[in-house]
């Protein structure tokens, strides 16, 4: 299983044209849906006249979290081609909205499929791809006497220390690939009184 992903780094905005209509291309990384309702406002705040904001959006290190909106075109002509070219792409934590002004002319569902899409595969063909690389997170805890041999192991898994803390023991908060982290746990299985909690993916 794969421990990275893409996601949507800077993006300009896209441009296509028809028929009078004119369709402009936003998109934005989005990892929660407080960012998805954050970055839609703010489209629609810049576009307040525009006939249609249709999006689609896709999330997480597994995509398995996705939606994609008409905002009023008919069924499938907007949102699904636009989430079509996230895909195409292969691209997560992205979001990206089309916003349309509609020209007096109708497209028909094919010509607003493929101005939908146009517009969508313009902007990532132009845009910045970011690859984000899955952390695990650890804490491990162990008598002060200890932190050279547990330091030692850190060292030679590549974890990344995060936090120091020390109080009535020591713990060390480190982060490591997610495909590394086993031979990390297995270390710290051998090891002699060194414990250590799962903590998350991020």
């Amino acid at each position: 299983m794969s421990d990275s992903y893409f996601t949507i780094g800077k993006a300009e905005i896209s441009e296509f044209r028809a028929k009078g209509s004119k369709f402009l291309g936003y998109g934005a990384s989005v990892s929660s849906d407080e960012e998805v309702k954050s970055f839609l406002g703010s489209i629609v705040e810049i576009h307040p006249k525009a006939t249609h904001h249709c999006y689609a959006w896709r999330m997480g290190g597994d995509g398995k979290q996705y939606r994609a909106n008409d905002d009023g075109e008919p069924s499938g002509t907007a949102g699904k081609p636009i989430l079509g070219q996230i895909d195409s792409k292969d691209l997560t934590n992205t979001m990206v909205i089309v916003v349309r002004y509609y020209g007096g002319t109708k497209l028909g569902v094919a010509g607003l499929i493929e101005a939908y899409k146009e517009c969508t595969r313009e902007l990532l063909d132009n845009a910045e791809k970011v690859e984000h690389i899955v952390q695990s997170h650890y804490v491990l805890s162990f008598d002060y006497e200890l932190m050279n041999q547990a330091m030692r192991h850190v060292k030679s898994s590549k974890a990344k220390v995060l936090r120091q803390d020390y109080d009535n023991c020591c713990k060390l908060y480190v982060s490591i690939r997610q495909s590394e982290a086993s031979q990390l746990e297995a270390a710290l299985d051998q090891a002699y009184k060194l414990e250590y909690e799962f903590l998350h993916d991020v």
